[in-house]
């Protein structure tokens, strides 16, 4: 694991520690039984039934909803297409829960029968060229069904907590005295999650999420954000690898491809750090690298069949020396 991997790591441990802790500390949630947000502990209202029993005018409900509603919204909604614009489903690959359980769950599903999907056609290779080596044990399939299992109840549990006040759903939970109702939800949900971190997980990542597929169409509306690059000039190295960066892709992807072929991307990265693992003993750079700028007109214009000329130092110099 490359200092950039270790890096990721970090950011979603540590937002989905806030996606399970939020709500319990009153920093984000939306309470059913109040009808209002909370926002960083401090209730967080339009005003709406203060209006209706006439405590406040139409001037200062426009206000609320103008100061509470729209600016934060529209606040939120111009960070997103910012950061997509530049670089893409940043929040995918850095920060969301959900892809950090897709991960996980690939990593152990992979263990257990050597693909990372029930749905692929063959078996990744134990070995690889990148130098990994994951040996295929069936036991595996024991703590990849209580993954599932336990990540489908936790997601169900934090859901509800977002609802309705954490301390009860808790303490109700500890006590096994929920109601009926919280029953209900939080056994429905967690079938509905096993069966999508059983069967969909990046499938739905690149076909499902909404979240998501704004960023990728926000992403490729600028043909010089932030993309993964391949050396095609030096193509024909990849004759003796065994595909190593598609593996390494957790949303099952081909990074060599164009941009258009990439469109769900999360700039995870992988890719990049198993084409460097490659190279490890060679003296040659790797031919995958992350490209912005002109650099990246490489990768975004192939999608319409042009060849740019671009900048000559957006790949490594390979010293001719080096390439017998």
């Amino acid at each position: 694991m490359n200092g950039i991997q270790k890096q990721r790591l970090a950011w979603r441990t540590g937002f989905f520690l806030l996606f399970i802790l939020a709500p319990v500390f009153d920093l984000f949630r939306f309470d059913l039984e109040q009808n209002h947000f909370y926002f960083l502990t401090f209730p967080w209202t339009l005003g709406i039934d203060a209006f209706r029993s006439g405590e406040i005018g139409a001037m200062e409900m426009a206000v609320n909803m103008g100061l509470r509603f729209f600016l934060p919204l529209g606040l939120i909604i111009g960070l997103g297409i910012w950061v997509s614009w530049k670089w893409g489903r940043l929040y995918c690959g850095w920060l969301c829960p959900h892809f950090s359980v897709v991960e996980t769950i690939n990593h152990f599903m992979r263990k257990a029968s050597g693909k990372l999907s029930l749905w692929d056609r063959e078996a990744l290779p134990e070995q690889q060229a990148d130098g990994s080596c994951v040996p295929v044990d069936r036991r595996w399939w024991w703590l990849t069904a209580l993954l599932i299992l336990g990540f489908s109840f936790l997601w169900a549990v934090v859901l509800i907590t977002y609802l309705l006040p954490p301390k009860e759903i808790y303490y109700n939970l500890f006590h096994l005295s929920l109601t009926r109702n919280q029953t209900l939800f939080i056994g429905v949900a967690t079938l509905l999650f096993i069966i999508e971190f059983s069967f969909a997980r990046h499938l739905f990542c690149r076909f499902g999420c909404v979240i998501g597929l704004a960023q990728s169409l926000v992403w490729m509306g600028n043909k010089k954000a932030l993309v993964v690059g391949f050396d095609r000039a030096r193509s024909a190295q990849c004759a003796d690898c065994d595909a190593s960066c598609e593996h390494a892709c957790p949303m099952r992807l081909k990074p060599r491809s164009i941009k258009r072929k990439m469109f769900t991307c999360t700039q995870c990265m992988q890719c990049v750090e198993a084409c460097e693992r490659v190279h490890d003993n060679d003296p040659r750079p790797p031919l995958l690298h992350m490209l912005q700028g002109q650099c990246a007109l490489d990768v975004s214009l192939r999608d319409f069949g042009l060849k740019p000329d671009i900048p000559s130092d957006c790949f490594p110099p390979v010293h001719r020396e080096n390439t017998d």
